[in-house]
């Protein structure tokens, strides 16, 4: 049986408080004569690695990580790093562009004992990791970015077929086991030649998925979309930018950003990641909904279940999301979703839901 190596990040904020949360249910869950087996190890990241090691995101935790099968990262807070890390990538940006990550895989559902402003939905976001308009992650050196004059900023927006042709196989292999549709999301009349190549390359990609309806819409045509009638839409796949737009929008139409997953992955490991940030105003007071990191390391579990074809994983996946969902539907819930349970009274309800 394989040992699955995981590596934590803590982080910023309310990382601390959300991910032992996790960590709380990933180890009640894993209980029992069918263990699956696990091996956690703890990185520095954030204002933590800052004090010990002089960096947010110090070489040490790469070169472990690389090692790592996945690994489960918390929110950062880089807008209030020191000033010295202002230029560089903050920890999130970085580790999806040192190791590829080219896929960021946002799913936004509605949820039962949830009060969206949409019902009915079940969609995924397919969105481009390593390029598009986000300068970041775009460029080998460099940030992609460049002050021409004090008053004239130029930022840099890079489209490769490579790229493309990956996310747009992602998109249509997780179509495949779905629903069989796919909606490409591009500003081509715009935007020719960048959002153009994105456009046409995904049509290219579709042909080897001839199952597959595909359709596409520019990308403001697409958020009134999804706001009118988003249970129309199964797999969205976009570039960069667009991407994380529309994610933030999707995930606040079902519930709102505490409750939406996300994982990041290349061919060979992923990132179990939340989309919601470190929210530093509620450190402490035990009101952190920890359901978006909970369900993000469903995500990286299921994820590494498929790719190693490891039943025993999907089932604890499945438990622990199963549990999470039934908490939910029950009302008991974080103040942030109207409840009135802490962090930790809400953990031990889901823990209390595992059987």
């Amino acid at each position: 049986m394989k040992t699955y190596q995981l590596g934590v990040m803590h982080g910023d904020g309310i990382g601390r408080e959300v991910i032992e949360a996790t960590l709380a249910v990933l180890e009640a869950a894993n209980q029992g004569r069918e263990q699956v087996k696990l091996k956690l190890e703890t990185l520095p990241m954030g204002f933590s690695a800052i004090d010990r090691y002089g960096h947010p995101l110090p070489e040490e935790t790469k070169e472990k990580l690389a090692q790592k099968d996945g690994w489960i990262m918390g929110p950062h807070d880089s807008a209030a790093y020191p000033e010295r890390f202002k230029a560089e990538r903050n920890p999130s940006g970085e580790l999806r562009h040192y190791f590829d990550l080219f896929a960021n895989i946002r799913p936004a559902k509605s949820l039962k004992g949830i009060n969206g402003l949409v019902n009915e939905a079940d969609l995924i976001i397919y969105r481009e990791n390593t390029e598009g308009y986000y300068p970041d992650r775009n460029m080998y050196s460099g940030v992609g970015e460049w002050m021409v004059t004090p008053d004239v900023a130029v930022s840099s927006g890079v489209f490769t077929r490579k790229a493309i042709e990956r996310i747009a196989r992602a998109a249509f292999e997780a179509a495949m086991k779905r629903k069989k549709q796919v909606t490409i999301v591009h500003k081509a009349n715009v935007i020719r030649l960048g959002t153009g190549l994105f456009k046409d390359v995904c049509y290219e990609v579709a042909k080897e998925y001839p199952e597959v309806e595909v359709n596409d819409f520019h990308v403001d045509a697409m958020a009134a979309h999804l706001v009118k009638r988003m249970n129309d839409f199964d797999i969205i796949v976009t570039e960069n930018m667009f991407g994380d737009i529309l994610s933030d929008l999707t995930g606040e139409l079902v519930g709102g950003l505490g409750l939406s997953p996300a994982i990041n992955a290349n061919e060979s490991q992923a990132m179990a990641q939340a989309v919601h940030g470190s929210a530093p105003d509620i450190v402490g007071q035990e009101i952190a909904n920890p359901v978006g990191i909970m369900l993000s390391t469903v995500m990286l579990l299921e994820w590494l279940a498929n790719k190693h074809q490891d039943k025993m994983l999907l089932n604890l996946a499945k438990k622990i999301e199963t549990s999470i969902l039934t908490t939910l539907e029950k009302g008991e819930t974080t103040p942030d979703l109207g409840g009135t349970k802490s962090t930790q009274t809400f953990t031990e309800a889901v823990i209390k839901h595992l059987d």
